[in-house]
């Protein structure tokens, strides 16, 4: 799954002097599809994903404090931001619509794009996501504290075990969801905050674009009750369960679930 073509790479400049780094893939003229990747990881999430999608101009962006995007390092960071930016990196892909695919913090960021400029989303899927706010329901402390650990090695051990079941686990495998390691301490902390404060409940019923709403239903890291939480908020949406998907199942079993997304998409 690694080994596909060079991505075409730009750059967004935005007013506030963030230079967004944005990457594509696919046919120059196929029909757009915004990429958004989960907390504290760069458009490195889509590795190998992307070629799941290959009628599609895939369009992806490195988040702030990740991957070669260069932006000021700010408490103002949220997820309505961060939709901000995902419209104005349509803007300069002359994408005024696209579909979208968002998982984890992706998909808070989704929401956001999709209730805000319900213009610009044609189709949206939100993947192992909450609504945030007083709704949703988030991870437990036993996660957290194994999420916290002093121990880097333990951390990604746990982190792993978070993300996939152990039928996925082999020599060599690699998975590409597990954090970008060159953002700072800082930014890190930034993008749980982004998460942690993320409330699209009052906005939900905004949106506009049929919603496809997939979650595996042993997921501790965003419980599987939230996908039909905020289907009962977006007027056209379904939900797809993936029986025991964890985190990660939208990787894990690619196969089915990306089957799913292109069914929905087209």
């Amino acid at each position: 799954m690694d080994d596909a073509p060079p991505l075409r790479t730009r750059e967004v400049p935005l007013p506030d002097g963030t230079r967004l780094a944005v990457q594509e893939s696919g046919p120059e003229d196929g029909p757009p599809l915004l990429l958004l990747q989960g907390q504290a990881n760069s458009h490195a999430w889509w590795t190998g994903l992307r070629d799941d999608f290959p009628a599609y101009r895939t369009i992806t962006f490195d988040y702030r404090g990740t991957g070669a995007t260069a932006a000021e390092e700010d408490p103002s960071w949220s997820t309505a931001l961060f939709a901000a930016d995902a419209a104005a990196v349509l803007d300069a892909c002359g994408a005024p619509v696209a579909r979208v695919y968002g998982t984890s913090m992706g998909g808070r960021v989704g929401q956001l794009l999709a209730a805000e400029a319900p213009d610009r989303v044609e189709r949206l899927v939100l993947a192992c996501t909450s609504p945030g706010g007083t709704l949703g329901l988030e991870r437990d402390a036993d996660v957290r504290r194994s999420l916290a650990q002093p121990d880097p090695d333990a951390r990604r051990r746990a982190l792993l075990d978070l993300m996939y079941t152990a039928a996925w686990f082999r020599p060599g495998r690699r998975s590409h969801l597990l954090g970008d390691p060159g953002m700072t301490k800082r930014a890190q902390g930034l993008h749980l905050r982004v998460s942690a404060h993320h409330d699209a409940v009052d906005h939900l019923p905004r949106v506009t674009a049929p919603t496809l709403l997939l979650h595996g239903d042993e997921d501790r890291m965003a419980p599987v009750e939230n996908a039909e939480l905020i289907a009962g908020l977006i007027p056209v949406s379904r939900v797809v369960i993936m029986p025991g998907g964890r985190h990660g199942f939208f990787d894990e079993f690619h196969d089915e679930v990306s089957a799913v997304v292109r069914d929905f998409l087209a």
